[in-house]
């Protein structure tokens, strides 16, 4: 009887700990091949010059290509643009489950290089705000100058 409530506790803990439901719904909607379409400042209307991912300029990821595979959680994107080349580079990613009540979603995205090792631990936490089979939004709130400074990135699935 105590080996047959052990393993049912094991069970519950292991279970408990699984991926959401929501969470695989996500991956799987994440999917297949995306545009980054625009990437634009909410609530300020001067032009700035943003680096993204420590990497690019932000006119450089606009119009670029993504791809996520999910079974593996490995992406990689073609950047676009003047003056950028047509440089691949690569990631790993997975999406956080931050407070289901509310629908807040972290997206996570690490640097690698095409055979998907990280040189640095390095990685960034992006809120995903919206996810659906067509378009995909996420944001990064930064502070600049003292001040919250929002990063909204927006994309449409191919």
């Amino acid at each position: 009887m105590k080996k047959i409530a052990l393993m049912l506790f094991m069970l519950g803990a292991l279970v408990s700990c699984g991926t959401s439901a929501v969470v695989k719904e996500a991956n799987a909607t994440m999917k297949g091949d995306w545009v980054l379409s625009s990437i634009t400042y909410p609530g300020n209307e001067t032009a700035f010059k943003v680096t993204l991912f420590n990497d690019v300029s932000s006119e450089c990821l606009e119009n670029s290509s993504w791809k996520f595979v999910s079974n593996n959680n490995t992406g990689s994107y073609v950047l676009s643009g003047m003056n950028c080349g047509n440089e691949t580079r690569f990631f790993r990613w997975s999406i956080k489950e931050v407070n289901a009540e509310a629908g807040n979603y972290d997206f996570m995205l690490k640097p690698t290089d095409e055979d998907y090792k990280s040189a640095t631990d390095q990685g960034f936490r992006i809120n995903l705000t919206n996810l659906d089979g067509n378009q995909m939004v996420w944001e990064q709130t930064i502070t600049f100058e003292g001040e919250p400074f929002t990063i909204r990135m927006n994309f449409y699935k191919q």
